[in-house]
């Protein structure tokens, strides 16, 4: 068992998953219940999986899609999208996902978050963060697809979530998304440093090296990865893949 959890981050649109570059650009990567046969073969730990264009289309979860993808998921599935009740995370849950992640919804309700850790638990709340720099360099957060910037920083907001109850942070970095740069380490470690929960980092992965940079230099408890286990090869074929076990202890053990 790794000490530090790393686990795929899939993105869905409608019924399909894909992949974006900065939040963009999104490409078809292939079938969710077909990646997720394959996931389960390469007994990954845990898995995100983030309905991109749920919230901006102003829809609720697609409860019969997610129904179809838990019953194949035979690891930990943590969702995100389109939350914005007690119902919605009641409805999650009883499908067999065991975190929900909240995003958006934690600006126009902020209590959504202390009422689903009352219900069920910090354990299975995490609060969601997009962070983007603006053209001084100063990280803000931003939502609804990265397409509203708040007026909070990342250090402060996640603070902010922490208060309300959620259990762990989902940190990604707008500008590192689908690059194959790294993770960007020092909002990691800004972040990791002010809350006491968990912190995922997410957006940038590109390399096992990354993975070790955003746990022992930026302090992350976790890391996702979204291009680096879908694309395989300099020109970025499309091939589900997952780093051998031995590979992942050596870089975050």
């Amino acid at each position: 068992m790794l000490m530090h959890r790393v686990m795929p981050c899939l993105l869905l649109r409608n019924r399909a998953l894909v992949k974006t570059v900065r939040f963009k650009d999104a490409s078809y990567v292939g079938d969710p219940i077909n990646t997720i046969r394959i996931f389960n073969e390469k007994e990954v730990d845990e898995l995100i999986l983030l309905d991109i264009t749920a919230t901006t289309d102003n829809k609720r979860p697609n409860l019969d899609l997610l129904s179809d993808m838990a019953g194949e998921c035979f690891m930990p599935l943590a969702y995100g999208g389109g939350v914005k009740s007690l119902e919605d995370f009641r409805a999650l849950f009883g499908l067999g996902v065991e975190k929900v992640a909240v995003n958006s919804a934690a600006f126009t309700d902020p209590g959504l978050i202390s009422q689903a850790a009352g219900a069920f638990g910090s354990q299975s709340v995490i609060g969601a963060i997009d962070v983007k720099k603006s053209l001084w360099g100063k990280y803000k957060v931003c939502h609804h697809g990265g397409r509203q910037v708040a007026e909070v920083g990342p250090v402060e907001w996640a603070r902010r979530l922490e208060e309300l109850g959620a259990g762990e942070i989902l940190l990604t970095s707008v500008e590192r998304d689908g690059t194959f740069q790294g993770y960007d380490l020092e909002l990691v470690r800004q972040v990791s440093q002010a809350v006491g929960v968990p912190v995922i980092a997410c957006g940038g992965a590109g390399k096992l090296e990354h993975l070790g940079q955003a746990v022992k230099q930026a302090g992350a408890s976790a890391v996702a990865l979204g291009s680096m286990v879908v694309y395989q090869g300099p020109h970025r074929a499309v091939l589900i893949n997952f780093p051998r076990p031995q590979d992942l202890k050596a870089m975050v053990d």
